[in-house]
């Protein structure tokens, strides 16, 4: 089968990749909890199997909003134009902050009324496609440029913070600067995922988009995949050697293994350009080669995942929420004020068990989503 038919199955794939990894971030987050890692990581005292499982989990966001992007500019070719890709964005972005703010505080804190909420990476998806709804309306080469200059620029605002009480403290803290709002004396918001820089990965999948329309060149699509990732990862390492803008030195170690942690280990919250340059390079030539594997099963099992991310989502929490509260009913208390596993290893197990055991209901989601496509509200997930 031609290339041209398979580019949007390596969409899913790729999407259901980063989902798997994202299991096991999560899994990580619920039985590992007694064993947390910072951002970026120190690693000088982090298990180096640690460090490769929460360096996995930074490929998520990234792919998952560049992604987006990509999808929703083929949603608008199927729609046949702007308007339709622009309303649809919209709403589905207000969904998606309406579930951050529900379902998915709900899964993690388990609180009715909540006394904190994240606002973790669906707020900022939500957020970016809002915000994406209204830069679908610009020439295509300014929303190349804007996205350029919000990833690669916006580490240029890192020294600016206002203070709790300031006017510009709240539109800050969810723009940039990862930080709580206090909203009442019983409820507290902590911007986890700051907006900014997502908005620009998000526009950067958008223009990417003609490259996936229905009968574009295949071949000169790859081309393009190879030298945007590899001029992603190019930038990555000039920028990393010299050990400067947007993130902390890295430094020689004790051991080879700890310089390459040293070197690998950057910050999320915000993601600075050398996490974006790392983690969309890798994610764009995974992109690419998704493309060539698609009669392989493996690819054909990540694309159901990818099929239904927000139902996938949703359900993992919730089966996570639930193993856990068994897990300390049974075990109790082990690991100080936590139950949590001995070691990481437990964490890869429980992550790729889970991964088979979800497979069926997702299957049978994914199924419905394509089947129904008169219930308009299955769109949505």
């Amino acid at each position: 089968m031609p290339l041209a038919n398979h580019r949007l199955l390596s969409i899913d794939a790729l999407r259901g990749l980063v989902i798997i990894f994202m299991l096991l971030d999560h899994v990580r987050e619920t039985f590992f909890l007694h064993r947390q890692v910072s951002d970026p990581m120190d690693v000088t005292s982090t298990d180096p199997w640690l460090f490769l499982s929460r360096t996995l989990a930074h490929l998520c966001a990234p792919v998952f909003v560049l992604l987006t992007g990509l999808s929703a500019y083929l949603y608008g070719e199927k729609h046949q134009g702007k308007a339709a890709v622009s309303a649809f964005l919209f709403k589905r972005g207000l969904v998606l902050v309406l579930l951050e703010f529900t379902l998915v505080s709900l899964a993690w804190t388990l609180e009715l009324p909540p006394k904190v909420i994240y606002l973790q990476v669906i707020w900022a998806i939500g957020l970016s496609m809002i915000a994406l709804a209204g830069l679908v309306w610009l020439p295509r080469p300014l929303l190349v440029v804007i996205g350029v200059l919000i990833v690669a620029g916006h580490n240029l605002l890192d020294p600016l913070h206002f203070a709790a009480g300031s006017a510009l403290h709240i539109p800050w803290a969810i723009l940039h600067d990862r930080g709580w709002i206090e909203v009442a004396d019983n409820l507290r918001l902590r911007t986890s995922y700051p907006l900014l820089p997502w908005t620009g990965v998000i526009a950067l999948g958008y223009a990417m988009g003609p490259w996936f329309a229905q009968g574009a060149d295949a071949q000169a699509r790859q081309r393009k995949l190879l030298l945007c990732g590899i001029g992603a990862l190019a930038g990555f390492l000039l920028l990393r050697l010299l050990n400067g803008y947007g993130e902390a030195r890295w430094q020689v170690g004790e051991t080879t293994l700890r310089t390459l942690m040293s070197f690998f280990n950057i910050t999320k919250y915000p993601p600075s350009l050398l996490f974006l340059a790392l983690t969309l390079g890798v994610g764009v030539l995974l992109l690419r080669r998704f493309e060539h594997l698609q009669g392989s099963h493996a690819i054909r099992v990540l694309s159901v995942f990818g099929a239904a991310p927000m139902f996938f989502y949703l359900l993992h929490l919730y089966v996570l929420k639930v193993l856990y509260l068994i897990a300390l009913a049974c075990f109790g208390l082990n690991q100080g004020s936590y139950f949590g596993f001995d070691g990481v290893w437990s964490v890869w197990l429980t992550a790729m068990v889970l991964s088979v055991a979800l497979y069926p209901p997702v299957r049978w989601f994914a199924a419905l989503k394509a089947r129904r496509r008169d219930i308009g509200w299955l769109k949505y997930f």
